[in-house]
This record gives C-alpha cells, sequence and structure tokens, in this order.
C-alpha cells in the first residue's frame, strides 16, 4: 500500500511568492549587467529621454542649463513580487556631452506586486555635488548625497530660484502601476564603456 503526501496549495503558494520575487530581481539586476547596452545605444535612449524630459516638464531647459551635470537615465526597470529590483543605464552629462556612464540597481522588499518604467534626470546644480558623485565607487542617493525630488504638477515649472538643493531628481514617464517614485537606496555605479 503506498502512502500520498498531501501538502496544502497554501503552503506551497506563500513558499513560491519569495522564490519568483528573488527571480524577477535575478531577471533585473544581473541579465542586464551582463547583456548591457553599448555606448551608442545608451546615448540615442539618453537624447529621447532629454527630449521627453524638456517636452515633459514646464522649465526643464533652464533647468538644465543651469546645471553642472546631468544624469540621465531612461526607461529605468522596476518589477516586484513581494521582493522588488529595479536597473537601468544611462549617462552623466557635462556642458552637453557624454562624460561618464552609469546604472542603477536597488531592490526592495514587503508588500509590492507590479512591473513600471520610468526615467529619471538627477540635475548636479553644484560642482561640490558633481565632484562627490563622480568620485564615489557607487554612490547612493539618500546616503552619499540627498536628492531633492521635484515633482511638477499640472500648471507648475521646475524653477532654479526657488530650487536651491544642490543635487534635484526629476522622475518621469512613469508607465505601469506601481507608481513608485522614490530615489532612496538607488545605487548608481560607473560602468566601462
Amino acid at each position: 500500500m503506498k502512502i500520498k503526501k498531501f501538502y496544502p496549495a497554501g503552503r506551497f503558494y506563500r513558499a513560491l511568492g519569495p522564490a519568483v520575487g528573488a527571480l524577477l530581481i535575478c531577471g533585473i539586476c544581473f541579465a542586464p549587467a551582463s547583456f548591457g547596452a553599448d555606448a551608442e545605444v545608451i546615448d540615442a535612449k539618453v537624447n529621447v529621454a532629454l527630449k521627453r524630459f524638456y517636452r515633459q516638464v514646464k522649465g526643464a531647459k533652464e533647468f538644465a542649463g543651469s546645471a553642472k551635470g546631468l544624469l540621465i537615465m531612461p526607461g529605468v526597470v522596476k518589477a516586484a513580487f513581494i521582493i522588488g529590483g529595479e536597473y537601468g543605464e544611462g549617462a552623466l552629462r557635462i556642458n552637453g556631452k557624454t562624460a561618464d556612464y552609469y546604472n542603477i540597481v536597488s531592490g526592495s522588499f514587503g508588500f509590492q506586486i507590479g512591473a513600471e518604467a520610468k526615467d529619471i534626470v538627477i540635475a548636479f546644480m553644484t560642482q561640490e555635488s558633481l565632484q562627490g558623485f563622480r568620485a564615489s565607487r557607487g554612490w547612493e542617493a539618500g546616503l552619499d548625497g540627498n536628492v531633492a525630488l521635484i515633482t511638477v504638477g499640472a500648471g507648475e515649472r521646475a524653477d532654479t530660484r526657488t530650487t536651491k538643493d544642490p543635487i534635484v531628481g526629476f522622475v518621469f514617464d512613469v508607465k505601469g502601476l506601481m507608481a513608485d517614485i522614490s530615489l532612496k537606496g538607488a545605487k548608481f555605479t560607473k560602468l566601462d564603456k
């Protein structure tokens, strides 16, 4: 006589959730690192994201013109199922020219489910903040430098006269269901391209 073991479905699904979350993080964080885009592809995506930034955020051109450097991260992807991961590649532009290439990686844990893509622009308004960013081996938002996130609603503009923070971030063109615009804990690392 054979005895079959019975596993309630609830246990199976509770165990499956973290496993799926871990797979999502691996897929987002590690696969793009090994199959990263080349410099020309990143520059093309950065150009498109910068045009979107100028079109969607009123006063963005003036804001960018007074910045010492702009870090543009187009199409940053985040996916989560309990455990979440985020990845993207972009470029640091100084005086309108690409100086370096960077990636963004972050992870999170908690009640979250879904996926999104977004563009991020971080403006370094002082030479000191730009130098601090470039000198770091892995710059973490909120730890190595506080980023003042600007949310611009209907009819409002990004204004350099009222914003006096040394590092200012914009998250725009968000597509997806998560609506997460936080940069806290996001780590930016220089890429060799």
